[in-house]
């Protein structure tokens, strides 16, 4: 549990999200080529129901895992820990087969209640089993990442993803012929059987880690005895090698996991809200059926999953922070937990700038080199894409603080601020839907109204809990500079070069895709070199990472020590 342990759990589960995120850029990008922004509309159904059924049943048991796990860890308790993961495989389940159940048979009760939308009850079915199979894997990375080591999530997400998208786009060009109802389904098929390979993936790794996992137990349980038997001696109690009850671990997993459930859900309810909004009250102000489904096909299908891709990377800062803060507040470490919560923070805003700030700069001209031959949805989604990225910012803030306030035991405090920030965005949301001339952007404009509510109120109850000081110029000033210089850039040389290469050989490749896949590639040239020419990463924090003393090594001197 060393002070290299947060970042290099973090560069591991963000290098796992990257390509992550690639395929499921492979998936989705095909997709909606495939079956267009009707058949979007149905799969994204499916799939919000999906997301807002595991959100209920499994977002808050890893991260009471994980930090039950962390704080037995800390103490040289590791048959507890591991007590811990064996109660709560049993009632990962429990939960999960109660939630495939509901949601296989209950799919057209579901989707009743949202207009134009009951062509994805297959797809709701289909997606079904991942809800039982998921919080058995859940259970398992809960464990691994309590102990600080990351590699075995890692694997097991890339396994999960690779056969997810494999098994989704073959499944949906095989059943294309028969509608896009049977070809959505197909394609939400590809998370039932993606999480079948990933949860052998970490049960396989778990079972060659048995032999050294019992190693450890068996040492610690030395150690404790040897601490019992001299506290006994002394008068005290040598409790050290008793084993916890389940009910006692139960209680302590609800305590955690409950708030952060509850947390969860909002951000799947505030789906909800996009999808019952839309569809409502478009439909009330005169839009025809098919308009109200190709929009929302267009914002929740093309322009959200884009707003997702940085999130894998803050959430990977987020879930080691846990662990690490948790085990630094247990030990009553202050100075360290200090100093993880600041370099947590800056990483997740350095992180999500560049996110924001190129996608606001080329939001059409993404959209439209992702979706060539659905030229007419990207367009339509691009102003949606441009006001959603805004939020990133925020909602980098948001994830990164949230872990930090679970690692100290505030579980209820980000679900408060969450819920603050929702009602926010409902208000926005109703009023603005009904405005002719935003209409969908109203959806867009409350959710980064959420993002920006919430993250300020996290900020401010991680300073009042933790103590904690940022130094607004090394956390924010820096790294907006950088951003700021970056998008402009971008803009400027995407219009350059379009201009120059529009009459060249080549036609549209040369003329606009090249643009914009090379503005992007001289962004993060010139983002990463702002970075560290301001200092807003130190040698010694780049030191922290993998091979980070090799990285040292071939950068020049100017970066700050």
């Amino acid at each position: 549990m060393g002070q290299t342990t947060f970042m290099k759990g973090a560069v591991v589960l963000a290098a796992a999200g990257a390509v992550i995120k690639a395929l499921g850029a492979v998936f989705r990008i095909p997709l909606g080529n495939m079956i267009g922004d009707g058949g979007m509309g149905y799969y994204q159904a499916a799939y919000t129901i999906y997301v807002m059924f595991l959100t209920l049943s499994n977002s808050g048991l890893p991260v009471s895992i994980s930090r039950l796990v962390s704080e037995r860890v800390a103490v040289g308790n590791r048959r507890g820990a591991h007590r811990v993961f064996k109660v709560s495989f049993i009632l990962m389940g429990f939960i999960g087969t109660v939630s495939f159940l509901v949601c296989f048979f209950g799919a057209d009760a579901l989707l009743s209640r949202f207009p134009n939308m009951g062509g994805a009850a297959m797809a709701v079915r289909a997606i079904a089993p991942a809800l039982l199979i998921v919080p058995l894997m859940a259970s398992f990375r809960g464990y691994f990442q309590g102990m600080q080591n990351m590699k075995p999530t890692a694997n097991s997400q890339i396994t999960e993803q690779f056969f997810r998208v494999a098994s989704g786009l073959s499944l949906a060009y095989l059943f294309l012929p028969s509608g896009l109802e049977a070809a959505s389904a197909g394609a939400a098929s590809g998370a039932s059987v993606g999480a079948a390979f990933g949860l052998l993936a970490v049960a396989l790794i778990y079972a060659l880690s048995r032999k050294s996992l019992k190693a450890a137990m068996g040492r610690a349980d030395g150690r404790l005895g040897e601490e019992g038997a001299g506290a006994s001696q002394a008068g005290g109690s040598a409790g050290g090698l008793q084993e916890e009850p389940t009910r006692g671990i139960l209680l302590g997993i609800f305590l955690i996991a409950v708030p952060i459930t509850v947390g969860a859900a909002i951000m799947p309810i505030m789906n909800f809200i996009d999808l019952a909004f839309i569809t409502n009250r478009l439909s009330a102000i005169g839009w025809a059926a098919a308009d109200v489904k190709d929009v929302y096909g267009q914002f929740t299908g093309f322009a959200n999953p884009l707003i997702n891709l940085p999130q894998i990377l803050t959430q990977a800062v987020a879930m080691s922070l846990v662990p690490a803060v948790a085990a630094a507040y247990k030990r009553g470490d202050v100075e360290f937990m200090r100093h993880n919560i600041q370099l947590g923070l800056r990483t997740a805003v350095i992180i999500g700038l560049p996110c924001a700030f190129g996608i606001m700069a080329l939001s059409e001209q993404i959209l439209l080199v992702l979706y060539p031959s659905k030229q007419g949805a990207a367009m339509g989604a691009a102003p949606f894409l441009f006001i959603l990225a805004f939020g990133i910012i925020f909602l980098s803030m948001v994830q990164t603080l949230t872990g930090v306030l679970q690692g100290v035991g505030r579980q209820m405090t980000p679900v408060r601020n969450l819920f603050i920030g929702a009602g926010a965005k409902i208000l926005v949301t109703w009023v603005l839907l009904a405005v002719p001339a935003i209409n969908v952007k109203g959806a867009a404009l409350g959710t980064v109204t959420a993002y920006i509510v919430a993250s300020m109120l996290n900020l401010a109850a991680v300073s009042k809990h933790t103590g904690t000081r940022f130094d607004i110029k090394l956390t924010f000033g820096k790294p907006v500079m950088a951003a700021a210089v970056m998008g402009a850039s971008v803009w400027l040389l995407f219009r350059g070069l379009s201009a120059l290469l529009s009459h060249a050989p080549g036609g549209r490749l040369t003329g606009f895709i090249t643009p914009t896949l090379v503005s992007i590639g001289v962004g993060a040239v010139i983002y990463a070199f702002m970075i560290l020419a301001c200092g807003a990463i130190t040698r010694e924090e780049l030191s922290q990472l993998p091979h980070g003393r090799k990285l040292l090594k071939l950068l020049p001197g100017f970066i700050k020590k």
